[in-house]
């Protein structure tokens, strides 16, 4: 993915329907991604009943898990690969050791903490906080040249762990026909490059 909805969210705001300020529905996001949209909907609304989001990216499911049942082990895993990524002082030293990340990363056998870790320190310290893979399923960003990147954002951590348990949120990971419910009032968002 490149970037996210953030800087678009007033005009898809815009483009909400009305009824949704006035009943109880179901949100469901099957390409969530970032999550731009999904936080933006569970701060804005209280009559959400009900929340699943879904992605094929499993790195990506595993991360919105663990922000939510393991905020305090991925807060501890993120300020340690901070604390040593920031000790580094040469622009040099840092891409070695982006580059150690990136292979240990594609290189799996990890527990489900430290794969999501490793997700966050690429996402921070790759160039433009792309996430992309190769054919074979590696991730292949480059290393980004940022002198103070925040790897470890606590407040933001503990803020998405407690509104995705607060909305019992589903975190479903496979294709996006796994989200069809036709049950209730539901409103989609599907983001906008799919058709």
């Amino acid at each position: 993915w490149v970037g996210g909805k953030g800087q678009l969210l007033s005009q898809l705001e815009a483009a909400l329907p009305k009824s949704l300020y006035d009943n109880e529905f179901t949100y469901i996001e099957p390409f969530v991604g970032g999550g731009a949209m999904l936080f933006f909907m569970l701060q804005k609304f209280s009559n959400i009943k009900r929340v699943i989001i879904n992605d094929i990216n499993t790195n990506l499911t595993d991360a919105y898990k663990n922000i939510k049942h393991k905020p305090n082990e991925l807060i501890s895993e993120l300020d340690k690969i901070e604390r040593e990524y920031l000790s580094i002082k040469s622009e040099d030293s840092r891409k070695d050791f982006y580059l150690t990340i990136r292979n240990k990363f594609n290189e799996g056998n990890l527990s489900s903490i430290e794969k999501t870790t490793l997700l966050f320190f690429l996402n921070r310290t790759c160039f433009n906080g792309l996430y992309r893979e190769n054919s074979q399923g590696k991730f292949n960003v480059p290393f980004g040249k940022y002198s103070n990147p925040t790897i470890c954002n606590t407040d933001v951590i503990y803020a998405d762990s407690e509104i995705l348990n607060k909305y019992h949120v589903e975190i479903l990971n496979g294709d996006f026909e796994i989200t069809i419910d036709d049950n209730n009032l539901i409103f989609y968002y599907f983001d906008p490059p799919y058709r």
